[in-house]
């Protein structure tokens, strides 16, 4: 009888779940699509009962069908993150959970916490600025502006934290997504930040702290008449899916970075020790007391469809011939792809797109490889930030959606000059969560890594020169633009205000 590894990941759009063996191969996979709600302006959440439990139900039922006479023995549920989700002292959901950076509702407590404990203290002690993604601030405004809620909640989850609770009855988080929870943790003593827990939730009791792959408890009886899965299978923590993902694919040795090509861009460096930088992430990974350093751009996958619809809805693989056969530099087409805003970088919500150069003979091909142009540009500056911080990255590894078709792996090792790995199994943050049970569970020693590399983008040294010079026209273009840019993205905010309200 061979042994299976149960792993979920709960993400923006869909949840993922994967039966594997204890050497990787894969046994069977399930999805569920589903959508946040946005509520208001601002806002970003999502029904913890509905989608996040519910589709944990219903993947385990699935996906328990393919066991057949062999027995799952560990699992592991991996989610968006950070996420704040209130809760009574019975685990149950006292309001649809508030989302992680996209949700910007507590711009005032990030200021206030941000001038109540210096700006330089919190980098220092938390490793990265108060910013939307931060769970304190979200905390402070609930406290503020739901007493009710408030006075009702004993616990709070992220959301794998809330699964497991569901799963097991423990009451824990792990040390990563505790690490995202600013201004809460305290990254050098690998602990809650007790004085200024104090000060955001008062007595409200915290988590207990646990590393990802740990077995924090075992299925119990009504949560296995739930999932259909036994009683007792042991359960790992988990942690927040990029870091899930970044374990999959056997990002885990300080200098190794993975480049995450989604909807949005997203980058996981591992540390040699705790450095920060005020532009960058600085958290702890999945490895025990292994630090990470993180960034991520506001658009990337996302813009290439936008521009897919915008021009007829060709199937990708056209474009991506088209933009194959147009010359490196698009023939002058340099674009900046701040579409919603930018993150890492330049952190400025008010930037906007820019099209520089265009003209009547620039067509399809040229704006779609001027696009991706433009992203590996935004990577070059990101990387050269993370190097600044952390030192180079000795090992760069592609995963997600955007490796299909080699263009764009291609595009960006051109202008970064490094070459990438691109692993064979890219199912993501599920497959890094069964690793976690396999590892949680001592059915693999804990340094067991089940990527293999199924290709390498090396850099083609004629086009480097192209892209020196346009990166330093890319580079200059928004200090350039950024007045008007501005101006015109507060036009845009004037079109979605009450008639009669002041501008």
């Amino acid at each position: 009888m061979t042994d299976l590894l149960l792993g979920i990941d709960i993400g923006t759009g869909s949840s993922k779940g994967v039966l594997v063996g204890p050497d990787g191969d894969l046994v069977a996979t399930a999805s569920r699509r589903h959508a946040m709600d946005l509520p208001r302006p601002g806002h970003a959440e999502m029904d913890a009962d509905r989608i996040w439990w519910d589709d944990v139900v219903s993947l385990c039922r699935e996906l328990v069908l393919h066991a057949h006479d062999r027995r799952v023995v560990g699992m592991c549920v991996s989610g968006i993150g950070p996420c704040l989700l209130p809760a009574d002292a019975d685990g149950a959901a006292l309001r649809p959970a508030i989302l992680y950076g996209v949700d910007s509702r507590a711009s005032a407590e990030i200021e206030e916490l941000t001038e109540r404990f210096g700006a330089d203290a919190v980098v220092a002690r938390c490793g990265k600025v108060l910013s939307s993604q931060s769970v304190g601030p979200k905390l402070l405004w609930v406290r503020r502006h739901e007493p009710d809620v408030w006075a009702r909640t004993r616990r709070w989850y992220g959301c794998s934290s809330f699964v497991v609770g569901r799963l097991t009855g423990e009451y824990v988080l792990d040390h990563h997504t505790a690490s995202q929870c600013d201004p809460l943790y305290d990254l050098g003593a690998q602990d809650w930040a007790h004085d200024w827990v104090h000060e955001v939730v008062g007595d409200l009791p915290m988590p207990r702290l646990v590393w990802p792959s740990e077995v924090v408890g075992c299925l119990t009886e009504r949560a296995a008449e739930q999932t259909g899965l036994p009683a007792g299978i042991p359960v790992s923590a988990g942690t927040v899916d990029a870091w899930a993902e970044a374990f999959s694919c056997g990002v885990r040795r300080p200098g190794d970075l993975m480049l995450m090509y989604g909807s949005t861009m997203f980058f996981i460096q591992v540390l040699d020790e705790v450095r920060t930088h005020r532009s960058l992430w600085t958290t702890m990974g999945v490895d025990p007391g292994v630090p990470t350093l993180a960034a991520g751009m506001a658009t990337s996958g996302s813009l290439t469809a936008w521009l897919q619809e915008l021009t007829g809805g060709a199937s990708f693989g056209e474009l991506v011939a088209e933009a194959s056969a147009v010359p490196p530099g698009a023939e002058g087409l340099v674009i900046l792809p701040y579409f919603a805003g930018e993150r890492t970088p330049i952190f400025d919500p008010r930037a906007r797109g820019v099209v520089a150069g265009l003209s009547l003979r620039h067509g399809r091909g040229h704006l779609f490889r001027a696009v991706y142009e433009g992203i590996a540009f935004g990577i070059r500056q990101t990387l050269e930030l993370m190097q600044d911080a952390g030192g180079e990255a000795t090992r760069l590894v592609a995963v997600g959606g955007g490796t299909q078709g080699g263009l764009w792996t291609q595009i960006v090792s051109d202008v970064i000059g490094r070459a990438q790995q691109v692993p064979a199994q890219t199912i993501g943050a599920c497959y890094g969560d069964a690793l976690l049970a396999a590892v949680g569970t001592g059915l693999v020693p804990p340094d067991t890594d089940w990527a293999t590399v199924a290709d390498r983008v090396e850099p083609e040294p004629g086009n480097a020169d192209t892209y020196a010079e346009l990166y330093e026209t890319y580079t200059s273009l928004y200090p350039a633009t950024l007045e008007q840019v501005h101006r015109l993205a507060r036009f845009q905010e004037r079109a979605f205000e009450p008639a009669g309200s002041n501008p």
